[in-house]
């Protein structure tokens, strides 16, 4: 499983934060941070999901607002917008 995380989308709410321990704040700007994520060439972060942690994964995806967070399962299918 792996997670995407669009900060540009991130409206600094936190609900992530409290679902899945791989996010943290970032108070200077407002936003969360995907913790260990890898940038991708068109700005997002992704990071690949232990199996121990994939409800922690879902559960920030569904708490986001504003849908910054997306879970793909490992054939690419997105299982979480």
């Amino acid at each position: 499983m792996r997670i995407e995380f669009d900060r540009e989308t991130c409206i600094g709410m936190f609900q992530c934060v409290v679902e899945y321990d791989a996010f943290e704040r970032d108070e200077d700007a407002g936003k969360a941070v995907l913790v260990d994520g890898e940038e991708t060439d068109d700005g997002m972060v992704t990071l690949d999901v232990a199996a121990d942690e994939e409800l922690d994964a879902k559960f920030a995806a569904r708490t986001c607002p504003v849908d910054a967070i997306t879970v793909y399962d490992d054939e690419g299918e997105q299982l979480v917008p």
